[in-house]
């Protein structure tokens, strides 16, 4: 089976790999390793922010990077001028095409450490030169979802705009960041060409320079009104926020837009004490039998200030982040990375495993499977299983699930308290994509929806409660046996 999809970046971003790949590519090239089939988890060992979860995100981009990639002449003209590769090698590659599966989670899925996001079966050097990209579009997006998340969460009900183009890293960080930040959870975004892009609502009224242009402030209002006066929302802090901003702001409304049959939508505030000047604002506004009008707020908030805005009683309705959204400020790297599980020989699974004195970093081996366990009753989830592939679990009997590291440590889940859903669906399957790929707002939804049966004790901010990632006995027996057998080759 294939399915249609409209790639939107045509670019051809082949060569945007680690200089490495190539090179161990070429070594399997010469060793006859090249068709060998191998296999790759994705997946990353902590949260962004001390958090309790991340929410995946990138899969569509990932798709279109598999699907544009080729070497093109003049890449390998450039490959062939650093005299490092043989010339059957970089035939090799102007003839590439991926032809391996690739399985994935959902995006807007919440996930946790150690789990595969994305599992990779391919031939080694298909594999190894699609590490790079994969982990780019991965690590950015899912970073900037998560933390949208957590503003989003902030905020409790108010709507959060994405501002944070001017504080990008470069073109596709605000694009793509725009599009994180949607799946995370806020309302559309200041970045037009990501409205073009992926179908998001896009937001903007108007900056202090525009009021700066006009002989007075008035003037710059009543333009824009004229101008969008079925839309008109005016920066009220070029001047004086309450004693100018604030009184043309209501001036405007009362002698051009309510005679007019309209309404002033909003005032925004970009500066100065939020909390103290969104009070001031909301009682002159009700006392001019303005209700409606919303405030809106932006001037680098983030979701520890937001909670803070409104533990103080802030009189706010919109918010706009900018940079602690977009560039994630406070955890700017997401981590994420992309390690061998497994190699076959003669169609055999040969299990493998990276090991660490920082325990951490030791590898879950082996072609897994992911599972997601809810409970029946409350609909919540319990904890995700990984397990060996093929693994049969039934929920007619008791599950089991073990620690990753310790035997001792595990949970029984009886059965018929429980059900099972497969988190890694299939994407590729012989180089052919084979997922429908959702819109942007049916991302959105799925995400809520999968972060509503999530408890509370895990989404909160501080010291949250540790989410379940187990194994079932037969991996976490594969992995402790690895061990000792390393442990015992080494001493």
């Amino acid at each position: 089976m294939t399915t249609t999809f409209h790639v939107k970046d045509q670019r051809n971003l082949s060569l945007l790999m680690d200089f490495y790949e190539l090179t161990m590519s070429q070594c399997y090239f010469d060793s006859d390793q090249k068709d060998r089939i191998v296999c790759f988890d994705l997946f990353y060992r902590r949260n962004p922010d001390h958090g309790g979860y991340s929410v995946f995100a990138g899969l569509e981009e990932v798709v279109e990077y598999i699907m544009n990639f080729k070497f093109s002449k003049e890449d390998i003209a450039y490959l062939r001028s650093l005299n490092k590769f043989s010339d059957a090698f970089l035939t090799y590659l102007e003839n590439f095409t991926f032809t391996g599966d690739i399985y994935a989670v959902k995006e807007g899925t919440p996930v946790f450490p150690n789990e595969p996001l994305i599992r990779v079966k391919a031939k080694n050097i298909e594999a190894q030169l699609i590490e790079t990209a994969l982990l780019l579009c991965v690590n950015h997006q899912t970073l900037i979802a998560t933390k949208a998340r957590r503003i989003v969460k902030a905020a409790q009900g108010r709507a959060i705009m994405e501002f944070g183009a001017r504080r990008a890293h470069n073109f596709d960080s605000a694009i793509y960041g725009a599009r994180a930040a949607y799946i995370g959870g806020v309302v559309g975004s200041a970045t037009t060409y990501a409205g073009k892009q992926f179908e998001i609502p896009v937001l903007g009224t108007m900056a202090h320079s525009f009021i700066q242009s006009f002989s007075n402030e008035y003037e710059a209002f009543l333009a824009y009104a004229k101008t969008f006066p079925d839309n008109c929302v005016v920066l009220l802090d070029t001047y004086n926020t309450l004693k100018s901003g604030l009184k043309n702001a209501i001036k405007v409304a009362k002698e051009y837009l309510e005679p007019n049959g309209y309404r002033l939508k909003g005032v925004r505030i970009d500066s100065g004490d939020m909390a103290y000047l969104s009070k001031q604002i909301r009682k002159a506004l009700d006392e001019a039998n303005m209700q409606d009008c919303q405030i809106i707020v932006s001037n680098s908030l983030d979701e520890y200030l937001i909670q803070s805005l409104i533990q103080q009683g802030a009189q706010i309705d919109i918010m706009g982040v900018g940079e602690n959204l977009v560039c994630s400020k406070s955890t700017p790297v997401f981590g994420g990375v992309y390690k061998m599980c497994a190699v076959y020989e003669q169609g055999k699974m040969i299990p493998k495993i990276k090991v660490s004195e920082n325990i951490e970093k030791v590898t879950n081996p082996g072609y897994k499977d992911l599972y997601r366990i809810y409970d029946i009753k409350t609909g919540m989830a319990i904890g995700d299983i990984m397990t060996l592939h093929g693994e049969v679990l039934d929920p007619n009997e008791d599950l089991t699930i073990y620690h990753q590291m310790n035997s001792w440590k595990h949970k029984v889940i009886k059965k018929g308290t429980y059900r099972l859903k497969n988190l890694l669906e299939p994407v590729f399957l012989n180089g052919k994509l084979v997922y429908n790929m959702p819109t942007i707002e049916q991302i959105k939804a799925y995400s809520e929806e999968e972060f509503a049966c999530i408890w509370e004790e895990i989404q909160r901010f501080a010291y949250p409660q540790t989410y379940y990632v187990d194994v079932s006995k037969k991996l976490l027996d594969l992995k402790l046996s690895m061990l000792e057998d390393i442990k015992e080759f080494h001493e």
